[in-house]
């Protein structure tokens, strides 16, 4: 396996930059600087999913290993929070049946 260093970025309006993040002077391609919220994340991954994203960025898929990272993490964000949030909906919906249920017991098994 090899260890890649990359720099995560997501969107402030996904992601609120923690008060541990890091602000750092961004090089821009077009020249000069911009401040940036960025955390740095160390990961150990197959080789070949390395060759896979060097594949990627050869055939200008993406700009840079980096660029196809970070593509990679906000796909799995979105797909994760809308994940959760659908369990989240379909566990209080189960919730509220089970009390339903609960009221319909009590209405009409009464002892």
């Amino acid at each position: 396996m090899h260890t890649v260093l990359i720099r995560t970025f997501i969107s402030n309006d996904i992601i609120r930059p923690s008060d541990k993040g890091h602000t750092e002077d961004v090089q821009k391609a077009s020249g000069g600087t911009v401040k940036s919220d960025y955390g740095k994340v160390t990961i150990r991954v197959p080789k070949r999913f390395l060759d896979a994203i060097d594949y990627l960025v050869e055939m200008d898929d993406f700009p840079t290993r980096s660029e196809a990272i970070r593509a990679a993490v906000r796909n799995l964000v979105y797909d994760r929070v809308d994940l959760v949030a659908e369990k989240l909906k379909k566990m209080q919906d189960a919730e509220r049946s089970i009390a339903q249920l609960e009221e319909i017991r009590k209405q009409y098994l009464k002892k």
